[in-house]
């Protein structure tokens, strides 16, 4: 980082800038989200108890379980993060099983949020599907376990930067950095700690060339995001959240398991949201 580095690019209002809280789904609050007018949304306890139970069993013992050491984690299925459009989708046909065995329980929060989106999509003529490129797809989800040690769980970063990749150049997810990047998230297991921390700063070009993190958005030093206003969120087994990716954001140092089912989304076209990891 350079010397006296100071982190720019666009804070929002306080108007938009906190979570709304619901103990009922509200696909209404997920589309002020994905249209860019409120930061985010959480659902407490939306997840039904056999449902957890069951996907954290099935992640557990998934012979796709795999071990990630660059942000240490448990995870199945694929980031495409730092790849190119063949390695992504090569690597989510792979672990498309895997992935689908988890979502597929009983009460599947997975579907349940997707069929509810699809509806309200509907009133507007769109649409929801998963991401494709020349007729493959993207991961429906990924599950994941942080438990990195040390100040945060999942270092601070923003998910804008990983859509301009041009090794994705063509690849239609880059179309959401048009609109709104939002990432959904569905807490099946939650030990101690392991909150969400997002900061007022959505970083410019300008800030992620110097920091070297121009395609990738990760990740932001610490003491460069001092001084932005910061929101610290609560997350529960059952909840289920939703906000704006642009934002810089980490997950706080958890003690046990923190696994969610995970991905992002954002509208491609007026008619078409994609999602994809």
């Amino acid at each position: 980082m350079q010397e006296n580095f100071e982190l720019t690019g666009i804070r929002m209002d306080s108007d938009f800038f906190r979570f709304e809280e619901r103990n009922e789904f509200d696909p209404e609050l997920v589309m002020d989200v994905l249209q860019g007018r409120r930061l985010g949304v959480i659902f407490r306890d939306v997840i039904p108890e056999d449902a957890r139970k069951e996907s954290v069993a099935r992640f557990w013992n998934s012979p796709g379980l795999l071990r990630r050491d660059g942000e240490p984690s448990y995870c199945i299925g694929s980031y495409h993060w730092n790849k190119s459009t063949d390695e992504y989708l090569e690597d989510s046909a792979k672990t498309a099983d895997a992935v689908f065995d988890v979502l597929d329980v009983p009460n599947s929060p997975w579907n349940s949020f997707r069929s509810a989106m699809a509806e309200r999509l509907a009133q507007n003529g769109a649409d929801i599907r998963i991401a494709e490129n020349e007729g493959d797809q993207a991961c429906a989800a990924l599950i994941r376990a942080w438990d990195k040690e040390g100040s945060f769980a999942l270092d601070p970063h923003e998910d804008e930067a990983q859509c301009k990749d041009p090794r994705q150049a063509g690849f239609e997810i880059q179309r959401a950095a048009d609109h709104e990047i939002c990432a959904v998230n569905m807490c099946v297991e939650q030990g101690e700690g392991g909150r969400l921390v997002v900061w007022n700063i959505r970083p410019d070009d300008d800030s992620r060339r110097a920091l070297g993190i121009e395609h990738t958005g990760f990740s932001y030093p610490a003491d460069a995001l001092e001084g932005f206003d910061v929101v610290h969120l609560d997350v529960r087994s059952g909840d289920v959240y939703v906000f704006n990716g642009r934002h810089v954001h980490a997950v706080d140092t958890c003690t046990g398991n923190r696994t969610n089912v995970s991905f992002l989304m954002g509208f491609i076209d007026e008619r078409t949201v994609v999602s994809w990891t």
